[in-house]
């Protein structure tokens, strides 16, 4: 039986059919379709139901595609123990932040990909959280604070923010001193988060109201310059704003708590290595960042 066979079913069955899977294994639909066809041959039993909205498992397919999934994961397993240390082959396909992973991401996954020339990177650039195995993602990375979930998260380093507003706003509204205070002003959100302060050694959570909403860090930054309201956001997105002039960090003596960057991962027994060396590059990218002043992950001074 052939494991690229198996591969491709349980990618048509993730992605519901063909052609998402042919766009995720990165070849031609017809290249798929004769490898479910070879392997539905094989196996003497219909995997998958196609119609011209895509493929749903079959009976069969729903009680095949577990076992064909772990026989490929146990396959990517042995050849790593097997392989000369260092070399990667394959495919990663990772998703990133939008409005983060060009600048921050991007360098590692490049530096990646000049390291191991047979490995094959996949980069997703998105603010939106992706479903890593119902749209066949490798691993993600992930900005500011994690919310509960069954994935397994690798922390890369520490991220640091302020809250901030234009001066405009401080005019004609006020300026929060505390916490509390932000009950009283427009709020820039990306949807219904609480916001986080420090006071002292204290976590002090606020649940902030505003009429502009947006899932892009550099879009609530420029409606920060603009006179919009409140927002807080991770240095990277204000610090330059600030030097202009164009924002004004607020209740400096409430900073909020460090976030972090993580590498998350699906859940399983044996995690790839092609993901533990993407974790160490980018720990090691970060480590190397932090130490040089007034880039990503350093703690400036007020």
């Amino acid at each position: 039986m052939d494991i690229e066979e198996l591969r491709t079913f349980v990618e048509v069955a993730d992605a519901g059919g063909v052609s998402p899977a042919a766009r995720r294994l990165g070849v031609a639909k017809s290249i798929v379709s004769r490898r479910l066809f070879r392997l539905e041959a094989e196996l003497g039993i219909q995997l998958l139901a196609r119609s011209t909205r895509g493929a749903v498992l079959t009976e069969a397919g729903e009680a095949f595609r577990d076992f064909a999934a772990r026989i490929a994961a146990e396959v990517d397993v042995a050849k790593e123990t097997i392989l000369p240390e260092g070399e990667l082959r394959g495919r990663l396909r990772v998703s990133a932040p939008l409005t983060f992973g060009p600048t921050h991401i991007a360098p590692v996954l490049n530096e990646m990909a000049r390291l191991h020339p047979q490995l094959g990177i996949q980069a997703c650039y998105t603010d939106r959280f992706v479903d890593l195995v119902a749209e066949g993602y490798d691993c993600a990375i992930r900005i500011g604070y994690l919310p509960d979930s069954n994935l397994v998260a690798r922390r890369i380093g520490p991220l640091f923010g302020k809250l901030v507003a234009s001066p405009a706003y401080v005019k004609a509204h006020g300026a929060p001193e505390t916490p509390d205070d932000i009950a009283g002003h427009e709020a820039l959100m990306q949807a219904n988060e609480v916001w986080r302060f420090m006071d002292g050694d204290k976590v002090v959570t606020v649940r902030p109201q505003g009429r502009f909403k947006a899932d892009n860090g550099t879009a609530l930054a420029s409606a920060a310059c603009s006179g919009l309201g409140l927002a807080c956001l991770p240095d990277d997105f204000v610090d330059e704003h600030i030097a202009s002039g164009h924002l004004v960090a607020l209740m400096t003596d409430y900073p909020p708590p460090a976030a972090g960057a993580y590498v998350l991962r699906a859940p399983g027994q044996h995690p790839v290595r092609k993901i533990r060396v993407l974790t160490e590059l980018l720990i090691k990218y970060w480590n190397d960042r932090e130490a040089l002043d007034g880039l990503p992950g350093h703690r400036r001074s007020k």
